[in-house]
């Protein structure tokens, strides 16, 4: 009878902080709520900008060519952010639904198939590591030396990607949760590691042998793989509103569909960037290895910016999420509205910094000659298209919240493969090198006109009816 009694006492205990936890996307102020879920995530994306840079840097002090290697291989990199990421934007809205409409069970469930999402992808990106690296990288460059070290890179993050998949997907279903802390602590993790390991793999300190490109691949997928036992050890042993269920399990159709329903397109979303990547560099390669060296220096210094703006979309995704599964469509627009503002006052500061200093950014990638003389004008160039940027991410996030995921697809269709690569072609063609740039800012314009009409025309076939 005691020991009834202590069970009972324990699940109500439970019942209570979960009660607790997902009511505060209900219940507390929305700019509160916004630097309290979303900080941990700009943390964390902070993070990740400064070891894809460190990366980077590191990298070009190897030579201009290394860069250019790595470069060529992001794309590909891209591949695999793209489908952790989308699959975990759809269990990740999916989730955060159901907790707002109180289907606790229907959330778990979630969880259980879109963890195994995971590993099934992985399995596609192993095949392509093994067999097609060298083809992949042979199709930008006959380079001998860009050829040998894009290989080793490419083959190695591929291979190991099950580590960066899993630790992607399960920080999403924390997420969902309003768990914001635990998968920045994993994320810092994995980061730290492999900036540490950075040097001494790609130089050969502290005894260690000098493995140059590929040291940094081997340092990347060590730190991702630290981070995915980190986030997989607080999801399974935690008390979270989710369960992940391995006894039992059992795959639910209409589950996958609501997870790629959101997180198929947010998945082509980010492939079409790394599509527009791919002709772009192929692009830019007619013209030289020091113009796809630019590309790469600016896609990692870029991120200092848009990662931040990132982070705040992912902080407001499960709060738009489950106060569109509530219907309160003040708590809904006032998250929006404050998210955006937020985003415009970082894109705007970083603006100012590359309109100012494109020189000191390219000099942290060791730059000179030719890449240093395109370089700079390409920096200002590019850097026009933050401020639409920063509607375009976060509007974007609003729709993939409130399961209109195809919106945001057709929408980087737009920004990102409809508008850049035909821009830069036909730029690249009537100007040369300096015009491919303005590729970006153009496509980015047209982005916003898009999104735009798309979010009023939601506004008032959905969210005016909802309760104040």
């Amino acid at each position: 009878m005691t020991d009834m009694t202590g069970e009972q006492n324990l699940m109500r205990k439970r019942e209570t902080e979960i009660q607790q936890k997902e009511n505060k996307m209900g219940t507390m102020p929305v700019g509160k709520l916004i630097a309290t879920m979303s900080w941990p995530a700009v943390l964390s994306m902070m993070i990740q900008a400064l070891y894809n840079v460190v990366d980077s840097i590191f990298v070009a002090h190897l030579s201009e060519k290394a860069l250019t290697a790595v470069t060529l291989v992001y794309p590909a990199q891209i591949i695999i952010i793209a489908v952790g990421v989308g699959t975990g934007i759809g269990i990740n809205s999916l989730i955060a639904r159901r907790l707002g409409e109180k289907r606790f069970e229907e959330a778990s469930a979630a969880a259980g198939n879109g963890f195994r999402l995971a590993i099934y992808s992985w399995l596609v990106f192993l095949l392509f590591g093994i067999f097609f690296s060298k083809m992949f990288i042979s199709a930008f460059s006959s380079d001998g030396y860009i050829l040998q070290n894009g290989t080793y890179y490419l083959r190695i993050v591929m291979i190991f990607s099950v580590f960066g998949l899993m630790q992607m997907v399960t920080e999403k279903i924390l997420q969902s949760t309003g768990n914001m802390i635990m998968p920045m602590i994993s994320s810092l993790t994995g980061a730290v590691i492999n900036i540490i390991l950075d040097p001494i793999l790609i130089f050969g300190l502290l005894g260690a042998p000098k493995l140059g490109v590929a040291g940094a691949a081997i340092a990347t997928v060590t730190g991702q793989m630290v981070a995915s036992f980190a986030v997989m050890m607080i999801l399974f042993r935690g008390n979270h509103p989710v369960k992940v269920r391995i006894k039992g399990f059992r795959h639910d159709r209409q589950i996958l569909r609501e997870i790629y329903a959101v997180g198929l397109p947010a998945i082509l979303m980010q492939s079409i960037m790394s599509l527009m990547l791919f002709g772009v560099n192929m692009i830019l390669a007619g013209f030289s290895s020091a113009a796809v060296a630019v590309n790469g220096a600016y896609g990692r210094l870029q991120s200092f910016i848009f990662m931040p703006v990132i982070g705040i979309n992912q902080g407001t995704t499960p709060i738009i999420g489950y106060n569109y599964g509530a219907r309160n469509r003040i708590r809904l627009m006032k998250t929006y509205r404050l998210a955006l503002l937020t985003a415009l006052c970082i894109m705007a500061a970083g603006f100012f910094v590359f309109q100012m200093f494109p020189d000191m950014l390219l000099r942290m990638f060791d730059a000179k000659g030719a890449m240093y003389e395109i370089g700079i004008p390409a920096l200002r160039i590019v850097s026009i298209c933050f401020l639409p940027a920063a509607f375009g991410i976060i509007t974007s996030g609003f729709f993939q919240a409130t399961g209109h995921g195809f919106t945001s697809l057709v929408a980087s269709l737009i920004r990102q493969l409809i508008g850049v690569l035909p821009l830069a072609f036909i730029l690249a063609r009537s100007g040369g090198v300096m015009a491919v740039w303005w590729a970006f800012p153009l496509a980015e314009i047209m982005g916003v006109a898009y999104l735009g009409s798309m979010l009023r025309h939601t506004y008032k076939r959905e969210i005016m009816s909802f309760s104040d």
